[in-house]
């Protein structure tokens, strides 16, 4: 049953209804920004008011930013513009992109007064955080600080904070946001249960806990008791107790059957239970406890136990080395932390005997050992999320994180991942990139950044538009000072074979900058988020993504997770497929699942400086290059190679291929694209941009050629029911041959203002085996 949740005498107003809350489908309807050239399938859960979390792209990231027309986001531009009047010292950003919610760093050669990233050693209360007094000389998960709250924010943490939000433009930027989407969420009803077939109740669980995140923080700064009141109320929503229910009534109201939903929502109710523990009357935190208990904790010790697990609500636990294992037993921990001491049925003390050494053993594997998190780009914010948040809240609550930081270096590694995969047309988001993110922000970068040392994490998050957060309030380390990007290499190389991937560009802080990805890596072993994509590629120029990926498909469509194997329904799906990415495909067929490449990687190992203003060396470039033979069939060789040449003005994109089937080199655009020179060129459009692709020294009936971005003719069919998704306004540019040897050269020149095409090399012709940092210009 339900607790019985007595309602409470004082009123909060509501809204008519969430105008972003898409009933139907369970996922935030997009609001576009008013920029220039915004494509019509850039999907963004916008966050309501300001910079709350960046929300999910379904179906790529195309289009040029907003910031040439001047239309950052205004509450983007008033946060930083108070961080500019504040603080005289350093470069901060001058707004936020209005597309793809990254900063705009203005031009200028002023350089930071402290331009290494640091943390600067100071006694001063007005820059840094006081020592935490409970320093246990033998921590246990089962033994906690005596005061509250336990959970990330110890008490010491709350009375040292208006102070610092006064010296500090950040935190003050911040906890203006915070106040103001908080008043955003109480303007709406509580969220409504939204149960869909793929994700189950999770976004409705992640705006729970947004919520009382929010509730909770704005109540401890103000001790206004409307706010008190309005997390009780979305707490009794989600026991099913207001008018209409929530959900089934039943132990299943928090849909164990997808974990992640329990974990999140028990997660909410621990932050609610233990950062207003002396708010809360006796039968109110009895009520709190029950229903955390009946709903959550209940079924995570069934998810423990595998004789009571007839459902398996506990698969994720068992070799899980992902997200889930994260989310789930991070609202496990949070839960049992929060009410351990004053739960007398013992199952408190029982999971948290578990969960700590069950994470190290899986979540805490989750990043490769080169940092790269496994299950794609979008799912490091998920996994970092949790790891970031049961690390912190153990050690707040116990005085340790039973080496939950230690146990993976690639972990320390994973904000370089984050980092180097964010150009300035967003992520490198190969993959499933979609899920809403509500509270998974990229904050874990705080959090790392002083657990590890590492200033450039928390340096970088700061100005991000995901930063303001209650988490980022008691995270970031006010003493941190510098650019993160000072003598940080421009150019990066992930080795671990699950990825292989390289991250090149031609500035950190230019949002006009020449940025390129590509990948290589295994196609198993993702967690079923992977597509086939050997030899994928995304290229940024002039504040715009000319070439990039399609994001995730349907999530609830037959057989999308089903496996990995080379026969499973996820292939069937043209954004999965082979014919759906940035690469070649041979015979019309998908990738070699067991595909084992092997990559090479060099750079001249360019760092930008100090200063926003970055003149490009002459001489400075990188190139990646993979043998992806045994990621094809019919194929007896093939090697892909991209560089950067011409002072990073240009992009070489070299295959060399012998297979005895058709071949078809592909890549998808949102531009307008014009065919000249006999087919020998393109130049594709966005807006007042353009760039030109050319074919040079091109094999005998090599031409480019476009087709519409829809699965071909001769592919299998999705499963009854499932058509793919459209792909409105994105074009594929072609080059298609018969079966033979070829050599494919196609050089990409983006058409910077004040540079003359005489300006512009004609590269040489170079075998990929001769390639090294001067064997082009």
């Amino acid at each position: 049953m339900a607790a019985n949740y007595s309602s409470v005498n004082r009123n909060s107003p509501y809204g008519s209804g969430d105008p972003y809350y898409n009933s139907s489908t369970g996922y935030i309807t997009p609001r576009q920004p008013q920029k220039k050239n915004v494509s019509n399938w850039i999907k963004f859960g916008v966050p309501i008011a300001v910079l709350v979390i960046a929300g999910a792209v379904l179906g790529g990231v195309f289009g040029s930013r907003a910031s040439k027309n001047a239309s950052a986001s205004n509450a983007a531009s008033a946060a930083t513009s108070a961080i500019q009047a504040k603080n005289s010292i350093g470069i901060y950003p001058t707004g936020t992109d209005g597309l793809y919610m990254l900063p705009l760093y203005p031009a200028t050669t002023n350089t930071a007064a402290f331009t290494k990233p640091t943390f600067i050693s100071t006694s001063n209360p007005n820059l840094s955080w006081p020592q935490d007094p409970f320093q246990p000389s033998n921590p246990s998960p089962t033994q906690v600080r005596s005061d509250r709250p336990r959970l990330i924010a110890p008490s010491y943490k709350w009375q040292a904070l208006p102070n610092l939000i006064k010296n500090d433009p950040y935190l003050s930027s911040w906890n203006q946001t915070i106040f103001s989407n908080a008043s955003q969420y109480m303007s709406l009803p509580p969220v409504p249960y939204v149960l869909d077939s793929g994700n189950g109740i999770l976004d409705p669980a992640r705006q729970v806990k947004q919520r009382v995140k929010a509730f909770s923080y704005v109540y401890r700064m103000t001790n206004d008791t409307r706010w008190l009141d309005r997390v009780w109320i979305e707490l009794q929503n989600a026991a099913g107790n207001l008018t209409g229910g929530w959900g089934p009534n039943d132990s299943t109201r928090w849909n164990p059957t997808h974990f992640l939903d329990t974990a999140e929502l028990t997660a909410a109710y621990a932050i609610a239970y233990d950062w207003l523990y002396n708010q809360w009357a006796p039968d109110q935190l009895a009520k709190i406890r029950f229903t955390m208990i009946e709903y959550g904790l209940s079924n995570g010790a069934i998810a423990y136990n595998d004789a009571n697990d007839p459902l398996f609500f506990g698969w994720w636990r068992n070799n899980t080395e992902g997200n889930w294992n994260c989310v789930c037993n991070n609202g496990l921990t949070m839960g049992s932390l929060a009410i351990l001491g004053d739960d007398t049925t013992g199952i408190a003390q029982q999971l948290l005997s578990m969960t700590a050494s069950n994470a190290v053993q899986n979540c805490a594997l989750g990043p490769s050992s080169d940092g790269t998190w496994s299950e794609t780009n979008d799912y490091w914010y998920f996994g970092s999320t949790g790891h970031a948040e049961l690390s912190s809240s153990l050690l707040t609550a116990t005085g340790s994180t039973y080496n939950l930081l230690d146990v993976n270096p690639g972990t320390k590694l994973s904000g370089l991942f984050h980092m180097y995969a964010t150009g300035p047309g967003s992520l490198f988001n190969y993959g499933d990139t979609g899920p809403n993110k509500y509270t998974a922000t990229a904050n874990p970068l705080l959090f790392y950044g002083e657990q590890y040392d590492m200033p450039q994490y928390q340096l970088f998050q700061r100005d991000q538009a995901d930063a303001a957060d209650p988490w980022s309030m008691f995270w970031y380390d006010p003493s941190v000072a510098g650019a993160f990007w000072d003598g940080l290499a421009l150019d990066h190389f992930f080795s671990n074979s699950t990825d292989q991937w390289a991250s090149m560009r031609s500035s950190w802080t230019d949002e006009n900058a020449l940025f390129v990805a590509a990948k290589a890596g295994t196609l198993q072993g993702h967690e079923t988020h992977n597509d086939l994509d050997c030899g994928d590629f995304v290229v940024d120029a002039l504040g715009t993504r000319w070439f990039g990926e399609l994001g995730d498909g349907n999530y609830v469509a037959e057989g999308y997770f089903s496996n990995d194997t080379q026969g499973s329904e996820r292939w069937l799906y043209y954004r999965k497929r082979t014919e759906g990415q940035n690469t070649i495909l041979v015979g019309g067929a998908n990738q070699n699942v067991l595909a084992a490449p092997t990559a090479n990687f060099d750079s001249s190992g360019t760092v930008q400086g100090s200063s926003t203003v970055f003149d490009v060396p002459s001489g400075s470039t990188t190139y990646f290059t993979a043998d992806l033979t045994s990621a094809y069939f019919n194929t007896t060789s093939f090697s892909r190679g991209i560089r950067l040449l011409n002072k990073r003005q240009q992009v070489l994109i070299q295959d060399e291929i012998n297979a005895s089937a058709s071949i078809m080199w592909r890549a998808h655009t949102n531009a307008t694209i014009a065919l000249g020179n006999n087919n020998l060129t393109a130049t594709l459009t966005i807006g007042s941009d353009t760039l030109e692709a050319s074919l040079l020294n091109p094999p005998t009936g090599a031409q480019f050629s476009v087709m519409d971005a829809v699965r071909l003719s001769t592919d299998p069919p999705t499963p009854a029911a499932w058509p793919d998704q459209p792909n409105p306004g994105v074009m594929v540019l072609v080059v298609s041959l018969p079966a033979g040897q070829y050599t494919l050269e196609i050089l990409l020149n983006p058409q910077w203002p004040g540079v003359s095409s005489s300006s512009y090399v004609q590269p040489s012709s170079v075998p990929l085996s001769q390639w090294s940092l001067t064997s082009h210009p």
